[in-house]
Parts: C-alpha cells; structure tokens; sequence
C-alpha cells in the first residue's frame, strides 16, 4: 500500500513537471498546424512593423514549418522557432487560472530604449478575453497591483494593434508581443503578471514573474549633417541593429519622431541615444540625394557621426520647385489622439529631412477643432526659406467628402460661414468649390482613384467606375463648371487632379477622360501622408517652374496653370516644350496653321538603383506604393521607357538610362487635328499637357469618352445623391443637370 500510494504520488509530480516543463517552453503537442501558422504569421508581421524583425535564422526555421506537409510536425518546428524568443510562457488550465514560467529570451533591455519579446499562451481553456501583462514596476493598470510603488523603472505594453487584436484567440496555444522599455541602465529586477480578465489570476501568485534584467546604457552619438554645398541641414536616418531592430524603437517615439516610419529626422549638432553595440545606417534626403549606406559601433563612450548630402539631381537649381499639396499633421490613425496630432515644426523637419519645398498642411474632420489654430491665411512661422509649410483645408470628414474629397489651398478664411467647426459645411462639392474660389483658392482633388477603380491596365478604358468612394467622384460634374472668382469672373470650379498616392490605372483612365472630352484640367503630386503614404512626406510631388524666387502663392498658382510636372522624385521631366511653346505658359496652347510634324522636347532624368527589386517591380498595380520607379524598369536592365502621349495614347518611345543623368530628349510627332500631347514614365512621372490647336479650331472631343463621361454623371448621382442634404437638394440636381447638358453639347462635335 506505501509502494503504491509512493508510486501514484511520484505520478503526480511527474505530471505536474511535465506541465510545467511544457509551459515554460517545450513544444505542446496536438496542436493544428494551420491556424498556429497563420497567427505566428501575423505576429511576424507585427513586428516588423514595429522594427524587430526575427533574424533570418528564424525566418528560415518558420518558411520549414510552413512547408512541412504533416501538421503535427509543422507545428512542433514553428514552437522550436519561436520558443527561444520568448519572455514568458503562459498557462490558462480548464479552469481559466494563469501560471507563468520563465521564457528562454536574454533579459537585456537598453537604457531610454523599448525592446520587443514574444510571450507563448497555452490555452488549454479556449478562453477569448483580452489578455492583460502588468507590473508594480511601471504604472498599473486601475485596480490591479498596488499604486504606491516608487521604483517604476519599467514601462511595458502588449502590442494589440492590426494585424494583432487584444483578445485572445482561443487557440490551443498562441504568440504574443511584449514591449518593455527602461527608463535605466544597469541590473533592474522587475515583476511581470499575466491575466486573462478577473478571477484568471492563479493562487500564490503564480501568475506573477520576477526578472532581473540587465540595462545596456545607450551613449550619446552627436549627428553632423551637411548639405551638398557644405552647410547645417537636416537629414533622414534608418538606423538598425544587426538584428534588424530600429532605433530609437519605434513603439513609444514622441514628436518630433513618429512611431510609424522606420526613419528619423535629426538636424546638424542633434543627437540619438544609442546602447553599446553594432549599427547600420541609411542616410538620406529625399527622392534627389543619393542614399549613404555605412556601419558603425558604439562602444562605451559619447561619439561623433559627420554625413553629408549627395545629389544625383537637383531640380530647384534650374527653376522647380518640389511640393506636396496634401499632408496632415492629424486626424489619421497614426497620431489622432490623445494630442490632436502634431505641431507645425514636427511637420517642418519632415519637410526638411525630406528636400520637399513647400508642404501643404491641411487641416480635416479629426481633429479639426484644435489643428484649426495653426491656419493663418499665410506660411507658417516655422518656414525656413527655400522650405515653406502652410496650413490649409481638406474637406474630409465633414461636409461634402462623401462625394469626394477636396484639397482647398491658398485659402484667406479656413471656416465655411455660419460656424465655428465642421457640422455646418455644404454636402455638394460645388457649393464648397463656390465658397473656396471666391476668395482666389487654388482647388482639386484628393486622392483621386478612390471610387474610380477599374478593372484591367488599359488607359484609358471605357468602363464606367463605380464612384463608391472618396475620390474624385463628384470631379466628373464640377469640371464642367465655372463660378465666380474674387473679382466676379468666372473661373474654372477645379483647378487640378491629384495623382500619385492613389493605383495610376485609376487615377489616369478618369483624368485621361476629362481631357479628351476637351477639359483642361492639370494633374499635382500628393502624398496624403500619413493617412494613405505613411513612408515619408513628399512621397508623390509636384515640381513647379517659377521664373524668381520660391513664392507659395505663385506656387499655387504654377499648379492652377500646369506649370508642373508630378514624379515620384525618381526621375524628372524638366522643360517640356512642343515646337517653342513650354508647358504652363500661354495657357500651354500651341497653335499651327495646318497639320504638321511637331518637335517635342524635354530634359529628363532618372535614377534606378543598380539591382532590380522585384517585389517592387512586380507588384499588382493596386497595391502600394502605387507610383514608383521599380515599376518602369525594363526587365534587369538599369532603363526605363518615356512615353510621348497623345490623347491619351502612348504613340511612341524611348529608353532612357536610368543612371542619374540628365539627357536632351527630343520626339517628331505628326498632329493632323487639335490634340493634348504629354510626356510620361508611366509609374514614376507625368508631365501636364501641352495643346496643339490645329487651324484655329478646339480639340474635337472624343465621343467614346464624352459618352463615358455621360454615365458617369448618371453613376455618381445613383451612389452620392443621398448624401446630400434637403437644403442643398435643387443645387445638386441642377448641378448634375449642367453636367449632363455640357457633355450632350460636347457629343454634337465629337469624333470617333
């Protein structure tokens, strides 16, 4: 009877340390492969959005896991992948109560630094409530563990954004990550709690961890950055550890950094705090710099990185001004509360960092009410001459987005009359387009491709777009009108058509349209940072000719008359001219006596890195970055084909060295009638049309896209009419009326 009461007792210890052994690492078996696969695929994601990639080590043991056609075994490898990169395991029993085991993850931390661990969740409960990690050295959750602790060395936080969620999944066992950051160097001991909502937590603290970490003191590095020419400048960093990790960590960065780009912006004589260790770094200033590639250590002591800036190109040395129309500096996902987003000097050294000369900082329905202050009808304060950021509107979220969003630049007043924020503003575009250009507003389009999508690459195509979206929807309607400028005289309703953050399939068709149904329309460069491009500022530009000095008024006003050419920043189409007639100047009309060949030329200038990047150069047309140069590289080769366009039609070519250079370009094209010619690298750049008149007579309008044009009227009206409301009703219903009107009139000229 001892013997066999001895056995059953060493039985049960047995079973306990095996179940303790399985939860502080060992793999769990019976576990189906396919959903552990596909959340440890969202995990995986998630941290390299947060800058702490796996090492591809471990990013080949995952790609064997999910190769491996018995799932049993597939699992067991992707625990043994994972297993070694986390802090804790954790154990929800039947009975929904936590245990927690030590994880085999180095406890290292880095002083004013955040690190990323993983945390294994065996959930043999199948429990789905959020999963809370806690602890009395950072500052506890309401409720929880005790307040009235002083060390509160620790800061931590489970990282529950998309592709992740806060609630647990059910899943037998499951990855999740853990942030912590420390406000210390040196050896720290912290305790670490887990639970899965009230009564969760197990008896005798056994849902409580203590860890004694070591804190690697990070050093001072004094950054000195120099422009070209020699002097102080601002320059963009993407500094990573040899495990690919990003500093400063991304998760908690405060403005003037922000948590969702990989780079920082640091001025001549600022600094970064680095630990000891091994870095690389990319230095960089915009699309025109030629990117620095280096590797460094910090060992021990303050030090002293010196970069300067490399060119390949500089546009605004010959007359061209870069600019992005549509940035924000709140509102978006990314920083709309709890501060209202940022102020105008974080948006400032974006700018800076980035070479992009003027930013348009506009101001829409999030946040609205505190960003409204910055707006002072003028440029900001902070602007450093060549460098200007001014404040204007969106009109999104509020008012008449629903028919497409609109970029309202130059504005004198920022607030529609009767009102003192957004629920006042009109529902129909055209009365919010009435109000911006009698006080001489320069207007367009954001965004334009939302709503407009199209199925196929043709451009332009004939099937009619379902303006289901926030684009440029109600834009088929406002182009057919004129209202009143500030002196009275009627101008144009919309002054340009946004391209370059939106798939260009899209965004041409509907702009490629409007033209050939004889509109004059011009074409800017936005970015829409950080709602749609959250890369960096600048990501999609427009480059204006002045004739003097940078003025943002006369900026506006280059766009308003085409005087500009939209590029990703990657290649450039500088002094387009057709015989001597230049585009942006004298309505950019050229205007023979009869058919003739046409000499069209240009200065063009590209810049392919060396290798090929595939995933870029093959990636679908709907997926971003939608405008980048990868997309026209020629198969391996360093070439990208420009294009000469004329109604809408690439009508011939040329391969162009895609090697820095900035080479005379010139095509001979016959004009038998009135047409718009243009020149493209088609997912780079695009210049605006030059008008060829013919014998006096306007260019005869497509009848397949005035016919195209018609529907689209008929299709818009059928999705945004109930977004208007009742006051605004009969406006909207003759607004559509002249729309269809105007292209009726334009059929009776048409040619096939």
């Amino acid at each position: 009877m001892y013997h066999s009461l001895f056995n059953r007792c060493l039985l049960c210890l047995c079973l306990i340390g095996s179940v303790l052994t399985q939860a502080s690492g060992q793999v769990v078996p019976h576990v189906e492969a396919q959903p552990l696969l596909a959340q440890a695929s969202r995990v995986l994601e998630a941290l390299d959005y947060l800058g702490a990639p796996v090492s591809p080590e471990v990013a080949a043991l995952v790609k064997k896991a999910r190769q491996e056609t018995d799932g049993e075994t597939a699992a067991a490898q992707l625990q043994n992948a994972l297993d070694p990169l986390c802090l804790a395991t954790v154990k929800i029993n039947p009975e929904s109560r936590v245990q927690v085991q030590r994880g085999a993850a180095p406890l290292e931390l880095v002083e004013q630094g955040w690190r990323c661990f993983l945390v294994k969740i065996v959930n043999e409960a199948g429990v789905t409530s959020p999963f809370v990690a806690e602890s009395p050295n950072a500052r506890p959750l309401p409720g929880s563990l005790p307040a009235e602790v002083a060390d509160r060395w620790l800061d931590l936080q489970l990282f529950t954004q998309p592709p992740l969620e806060p609630n647990l999944t059910g899943l037998k066992v499951e990855y999740r990550i853990l942030e912590l950051y420390s406000r210390d160097a040196g050896r720290r001991e912290a305790s670490l709690a887990f639970n899965a909502g009230p009564g969760t937590q197990d008896l005798g603290f056994r849902n409580a961890l203590p860890l004694l970490f070591d804190c690697h003191p990070a050093q001072r590095v004094l950054l000195r950055v120099r422009d070209e020419k020699g002097e102080p400048t601002t320059g963009c960093f993407v500094i990573r550890d040899p495990a690919g990790r990003v500093y400063p960590a991304q998760p908690k960065r405060l403005a003037p950094d922000f948590a969702f780009e990989k780079q920082v912006y640091r001025a001549d004589g600022e600094s970064i705090a680095l630990p000891d260790g091994e870095y690389s770094v990319e230095f960089s200033r915009g699309p025109e710099s030629i990117m620095e590639k280096r590797s460094f250590a910090v060992h021990g002591a303050p030090m002293t990185l010196s970069f300067q800036v490399r060119r390949w190109i500089d546009p605004s040395t010959l007359g061209w001004w870069s600019g992005d129309h549509h940035i924000h500096a709140a509102g978006c996902a990314h920083y709309a509360k709890p501060t209202e987003g940022v102020l105008a000097p974080d948006m400032m050294r974006q700018c800076l960092g980035e070479d992009l000369k003027v930013g348009c900082n506009l101001t829409w329905g999030p946040c609205f009410d505190y960003q409204k202050q910055f707006f002072c009808g003028q440029i900001d304060k902070v602007s450093q001459y060549p460098y200007l950021l001014r404040y204007d509107i969106e009109v999104s979220g509020f008012g008449s987005h629903q028919s497409g969003h609109l970029c309202l630049l130059r504005l004198t007043e920022e607030n529609y009359p009767g009102g003192t924020s957004t629920g006042h503003w009109p529902t129909l575009c055209l009365n919010t387009l009435r109000w911006a250009k009698k006080q001489g507003a320069i207007t367009g389009t954001g965004h334009s491709g939302w709503g407009l999508q199209v199925a196929g690459r043709e451009i332009p195509n004939y099937r009619v777009p379902p303006y289901d979206g926030i684009g440029a929807e109600e834009f088929i309607v406002d182009v057919t009108h004129e209202v009143p400028g500030p002196d009275g005289k009627p101008v144009p309703a919309v002054d340009f058509y946004s391209l370059g953050d939106t798939p260009l399939v899209w965004e041409l068709n509907t702009w490629y349209q409007i033209l050939n149904a004889g509109f004059r329309t011009r074409a800017s460069g936005e970015t829409d940072f950080p709602c749609i491009m959250d890369e960096r500022v600048g990501r999609g530009r427009s480059y204006v000719k002045l004739a003097g000095k940078l003025d943002f008024d006369a900026w506006c006003d280059g766009l308003r008359l085409g005087r500009d050419y939209v590029s990703d920043g990657r290649s450039h189409l500088l002094e387009f001219k057709a015989n001597d007639t230049a585009v942006g100047e004298n309505d950019s009309e050229l205007k023979l006596s009869s058919p003739q060949n046409v000499h069209v030329t240009a200065k063009v200038g590209a810049l392919l890195d060396a290798l090929p990047h595939p995933e870029l150069q093959n990636r679908a047309w709907d997926k971003q970055p939608y405008w980048s140069i990868e997309r026209a590289r020629l198969g391996g080769s360093r070439t990208v084909p420009l294009e000469l366009i004329v109604n809408g039609l690439a009508v011939t070519n040329v391969p162009i060295a895609a090697d820095g250079e900035l080479r005379d370009v010139a095509f001979d094209v016959k004009i038998e009638r009135s047409s718009w010619v243009a020149l493209r690298i088609l997912g780079s750049s695009h210049s605006n049309p030059i008008w060829v008149t013919v014998e006096g007579k306007p260019l005869a309008p497509s009848r397949k896209s005035v016919e195209w044009c018609l529907r689209g009227v008929d299709q818009c009206w059928s999705q945004k009419q109930r977004f208007i409301q009742n006051s605004e009703m009969e406006d909207a219903r003759q607004a559509y009326e002249h729309a269809r009107t105007v292209y009726r009139g334009l059929l009776a000229a048409a040619v096939d």
